[in-house]
């Protein structure tokens, strides 16, 4: 009887669904944040092109379990070059993200780590929450982060540009860092968040100029890494997740500047962009590998670097960082 009326509220919601696509044409954005019966979930009902995301069996983003991660001695440091580069920032409406400049001439190239070809970067997507506890797309152990950031690269040795690259295999990575409260933020992350103001309503765009995505990255060669997709649709399961194991850091002035920003234009400025996350998906037995190194026995006389000792991502226990 449960599953009878189950069956029949999202039957109905959908009818519900339906008739409001009918009648307004509503693009994915506005499903995101449809209140009520718009978020994730629905991605893969209502649109077939999207099925992917609710009957792919690699979909991210993920919790991470510390304790089931499996050591790959075979891992290698990753690299991202080090020069800096020129882009826009923009309010998409769901998201905040920064684009390469189109004119650029030296790329930079993201190599190592898990990857066996040379990506070229792209772009980098800001998920944040309207509340301190919750904001990130992963999690760790259940414990989810104010922000989290995403920066995005295609393989270039394989595929000619980013929207090629999305639906076929091995054409994404993504890097994740997960963003902790501080009283200093990573200065990179300021580059981008003093242009916040400037882009408070959707479809509003700023230049920035000089951004070392290097630079964002925090002073660690631990990661976490696992075969995923895309968190929005249409969910294609093409990307390389490589999770850093320590926090950068984000200000309550920073993230209060996030949470000003409206989905809508300042005539119809709607809700606030915030809570732009998709919830963690199944693992389905994905082995999530590490190059962290969890047996001392390997190292007689010498200290590992091991989760114990450096679990910068240990559920709850942030607030020594």
């Amino acid at each position: 009887m449960h599953n009878f009326l189950q069956a029949a509220i999202v039957s109905a919601l959908l009818q519900i669904l339906f008739s409001f696509t009918a009648v307004s044409a509503v693009s994915w954005e506005e499903w995101w944040t449809y209140d009520g019966i718009s978020g994730p979930a629905f991605w893969g009902l209502i649109n077939p092109e999207w099925s992917l995301c609710n009957k792919g069996r690699r979909q991210s983003p993920v919790n991470l379990e510390p304790e089931k991660l499996l050591f790959d001695p075979n891992l290698r440091s990753l690299h991202i070059d080090k020069h800096r580069i020129n882009g826009l920032i923009s309010n998409t409406g769901h998201s905040v993200i920064f684009t390469v400049e189109n004119e650029t001439r030296h790329h930079i190239n993201i190599t190592g780590g898990p990857l066996s070809y040379k990506y070229q970067f792209h772009e980098i997507h800001i998920h944040y929450g309207l509340h301190d506890q919750f904001g990130s797309e992963h999690a760790i152990n259940g414990y989810s982060f104010p922000a989290e950031i995403q920066i995005f690269g295609f393989n270039s040795q394989l595929y000619s540009n980013f929207s090629e690259a999305l639906h076929k295999a091995q054409g994404i990575v993504s890097i994740s860092l997960l963003l902790q409260l501080g009283d200093l933020s990573n200065p990179e992350l300021r580059v981008l968040t003093e242009e916040l103001e400037n882009i408070k309503y959707g479809g509003a765009e700023m230049p920035v100029n000089k951004l070392s995505v290097r630079g964002l990255l925090p002073d660690t060669e631990y990661y976490m890494t696992y075969d995923g997709s895309t968190t929005a649709p249409a969910c294609f399961e093409t990307v390389t997740w490589v999770i850093v194991n320590k926090p950068i850091y984000i200000t309550k002035q920073q993230l209060h500047a996030l949470r000003r920003l409206m989905q809508g234009d300042a005539r119809h400025p709607k809700a606030p962009l915030g809570n732009n996350f998709r919830p963690p998906q199944p693992l389905h037995h994905r082995a999530v590998r590490t190059n962290i190194d969890f047996d001392l026995s390997r190292y007689p006389g010498k200290t590992c670097p091991s989760m114990h000792r450096d679990m910068h991502y240990k559920a709850k226990s942030w607030t020594q960082y």
